[in-house]
């Protein structure tokens, strides 16, 4: 008995290009995002992905601005859920996981290797936007917020980039990147609960 595979439309040939596209550069680092690696993937040929983005490049700047998107989107959800709870040490959780599990990390060093620095601006603006939602909700608003999102995105992105390979090296756990990070945060919003009485 054969097989017939399902003729995708437009749109879903394109959107499982991206999936495939994003699970090549977490599993494998920005090289492995080729015209050719997608298509294997995903059972189509090298000239459908090419009608669909032009070139490796209109695929690799199509996965940058859709991984920034479905960031922006999640650390969004989670910042109502992180203003609920009144606890800024989320913030750290959701960046560090954004940079790590969701790719922003291999996604950042593809774009600085690449010089389209322009196409992290959507995490980078979330990451900062929820660092002073939380700010304004929690009383952290007289902290150096620039700082602190700036501290926090070199870490986690530092983390996902080298985190295991020096947590090993040093003889520390995994997860020490994080832990301080949070310490970090907590430690600024005590510091600044103490002098404000």
């Amino acid at each position: 008995m054969s097989i017939t595979r399902r003729r995708l439309s437009s749109a879903e040939s394109r959107e499982a290009a991206l999936d495939a596209a994003r699970a090549l550069l977490v599993e494998s680092g920005p090289q492995s995002v080729t015209l050719k690696a997608v298509a294997a993937r995903i059972g189509r040929t090298h000239a459908n992905l090419l009608h669909h983005f032009g070139s490796a490049a209109g695929l690799q700047e199509a996965l940058a601005e859709r991984m920034a998107a479905t960031i922006t989107a999640e650390i969004g959800a989670a910042a109502l859920r992180a203003r609920s709870k009144g606890d800024p040490s989320e913030v750290v959780d959701l960046t560090f996981d954004a940079f790590g599990h969701q790719g922003a990390g291999a996604l950042a060093s593809w774009m600085i290797l690449s010089g389209n620095h322009q196409l992290l601006d959507p995490v980078l603006d979330a990451i900062h936007r929820l660092v002073d939602e939380l700010a304004t909700d929690s009383g952290l608003s007289d902290l150096p917020l620039a700082d602190e999102t700036l501290h926090l995105v070199l870490i986690a992105l530092g983390d996902a980039l080298l985190g295991g390979a020096m947590a090993k090296a040093l003889g520390l756990p995994r997860d020490r990147a994080r832990a301080l990070a949070r310490q970090r945060l907590l430690s600024s919003y005590g510091v600044l609960h103490e002098g404000g009485g």
